[in-house]
């Protein structure tokens, strides 16, 4: 008996394709000259004494092949974004013969450098971990950070002071098996947030799913022709589990009630609170490696309806279940409408579930012109981001293969460690590969896995951490040479919304679009954005005016003073602060030397 893995997910292999060096197009394609976008600072930022570790680099078991993620999580309220590492470990660790690798987080210096805090800090993690998440789940706002690894999660409590508890026991959320995804969101409108965590596949290390051995039935487990490591496919799916946050430090599982506990046991990787018809209600996403994707439509009353293939998102446009990894929310046309990217295996596109506002979706891949250029690739983390400030979002793709077998292997036209891809928006619903430039951010070659994507240097550029398998971080700084005008907020919810405002949209009017943004925990790859909302501006100097849709039902309409700001606006109470070049404008409220009164209006 053979268990043939070739495209993981029916897809067959693509023609290989090399560059004038001979070199795979996942690993080289580079250009000498064109747009440099971004640079890889890492090791000048501190990051590179830091190095991710899973099982043995050989992969015999999938367990060592998924994560690690990151998280972007300003956990000290001083306005610049720390970057929290995930690590896995090895199995002389699980057996206690040797330390555990731990997990980093590492403060913002605020001068382009950050200090490795975790041991202070109490975030080591030392088991199997795989992503995290960062919400404010007890509404004390102070940013908490959830882990997910193979046995029991952690939640660490933010205690104010630069320090965190692990307190997953006393609050119910260990869960105890394989997890991967996780994504904060206020599913019932109580104004705390739920939790909602993906579960992969059950692994017994006591009997190892090894290709040709008894653990996976003496099957092969074969790509290409050659032994690989065993699954997902043949591997019994783990269950998903939605928390209901109880308000008292306390949640409960009522994924089985709700009907959101996957029964198929399906292999989650990927998942997402977020709002796809514009109800102002989470809805759920969850991308399934090698099965179906799920989408639950809230129905407003604590419960959800199953719409994965009534949406359109189950399935590419092929009727086709691909290898789903990772989850980008976006609104690309500027319609209002938030399309969805799930990322795929080698051998198989990217898809990009264009959406058409009522959260019905139609795989646009090819015509959007993302597919045909990320097929060699085996892609894992993305997300959307407006690289050149010029108010429409591009895509960044983070890639890296699972099988190392594939480098004994050149003729494949594959690699082990591959490159990034960016897109750039053509503002026609269209999309173009931005060249690779030797010597820059978009020709780092790693086993990319988790990405998030964030300004880190509060200069109004939105920038990449990448963690990789069995490596060191990449930071991909960006220094794109447009000098467009931007805005950002970051949001405070009001005593009927989650404090971080998880779960709110933003919609700003300026220089004739109308951009969306919204605040979103999650998603990517095992990962965590920044939770402000970001706005390229273009050449303009008008900072628009904010139409804000809190996760209470309330909205509020917020003509911003001026541009290349990071506006504070709380619930009801409009701009409430500002940083100008990283630090407290002269004038709180952010105002230009010439300054307009904000107008600030509110509305149920």
């Amino acid at each position: 008996m053979k268990q043939a893995q070739d495209g993981m997910a029916n897809a067959g292999p693509h023609k290989a394709e090399f560059d004038s060096e001979h070199r795979p197009i996942t690993a080289g394609g580079f250009v000498k000259s064109g747009p440099i976008v971004f640079q890889d600072v890492a090791a000048a930022a501190g990051l590179t004494s830091w190095h991710h570790t899973a099982g043995t680099p050989a992969k015999r078991l999938i367990l060592e092949a998924k994560g690690p993620g990151v998280c972007l999580v300003d956990y000290d309220n001083d306005g610049w974004l720390d970057i929290y590492l995930v690590n896995g470990s090895t199995y002389k660790a699980l057996d206690g013969k040797e330390a555990p690798p731990q997990a980093a987080l590492f403060h913002n210096n605020h001068d382009g450098t950050f200090t490795n805090v975790t041991k202070t800090a109490g975030v080591t993690n030392d088991r199997w971990g795989y992503g995290c998440a960062v919400g404010d789940y007890d509404n004390d706002d102070w940013p908490d950070i959830y882990v997910t690894n193979n046995g029991n999660n952690r939640l660490y409590r933010n205690n104010h002071d630069g320090t965190f508890t692990d307190v997953a026991e006393k609050a119910g959320v260990t869960v105890g098996t394989w997890s991967t995804g996780a994504t904060f969101g206020d599913y019932d409108g109580d104004g705390r947030l739920d939790l909602f965590v993906d579960g992969y596949a059950k692994i017994d290390l006591a009997n190892p799913p090894i290709s040709g051995t008894k653990g996976f039935g003496y099957a092969s487990c074969l790509f290409r022709g050659v032994q690989v490591m065993c699954g997902p496919r043949g591997l019994p799916g783990e269950h998903d589990h939605l928390f209901h946050n109880n308000g008292d430090g306390t949640f409960t599982d009522v994924s089985k009630k709700l009907g959101v506990d996957d029964p198929g046991g399906f292999y989650g990787l990927a998942s997402l609170f977020v709002d796809v018809n514009g109800d102002g209600k989470p809805d759920l996403l969850v991308a399934n490696d090698t099965s179906p994707n799920y989408l639950y439509m809230n129905k407003g009353d604590g419960t959800f309806e199953d719409q994965s293939y009534l949406s359109g998102y189950a399935l590419n446009k092929d009727g086709r279940e691909i290898a789903n990894m990772g989850i980008a929310a976006g609104d690309y046309e500027n319609n209002g409408h938030l399309s969805i990217v799930n990322t795929s295996f080698g051998d198989d596109y990217v898809v990009l579930f264009q959406n058409d506002g009522t959260g019905s979706f139609t795989d646009v891949s090819y015509q959007a012109g993302l597919a045909q250029a990320s097929i060699p690739f085996v892609k894992f983390a993305d997300g959307f981001l407006d690289y050149d400030n010029d108010g429409w979002l591009d895509l960044l793709i983070v890639n890296g293969h699972v099988y190392p077998e594939v480098d004994q292997h050149p003729e494949w036209g594959t690699s082990y460690a591959e490159r990034p891809l960016l897109y750039h928006n053509l503002k026609n619903g269209k999309f173009d590969v931005v060249p690779a430039v030797e010597g820059t951010g978009l020709a780092v070659v790693s086993v990319g896995r988790g990405a998030a994507f964030g300004d880190i240097f509060n200069d109004g550029k939105i920038d990449v951490v990448i963690n990789n398998m069995d490596g060191v971080p990449v930071l991909l700084r960006n220094v794109n040479p447009d000098r467009h005008k931007w805005v950002e907020l970051k949001l405070e919810g009001g005593p009927k919304s989650p404090r971080d405002a998880v779960g709110a949209t933003v919609y700003l009017q300026a220089g004739g679009i109308r951009q969306r943004g919204d605040v979103l925990s999650g998603g990517s790859y095992l990962s965590n954005n920044d939770l402000r909302v970001h706005f390229g501006l273009g050449d303009g100097t008008d900072a628009g005016t904010a139409e804000i849709h809190w996760p209470s039902g309330a909205k509020e309409t917020i003509k911003l003073p001026a541009v290349d700001r990071i506006y504070t606006v709380t619930e009801g109470n409009g701009i409430t602060g500002a940083l100008c070049d990283g630090k407290p404008c002269a004038d709180p409220k952010g105002q230009s030397p010439d300054p307009i009164k904000p107008a600030t209006t509110m509305s149920h």
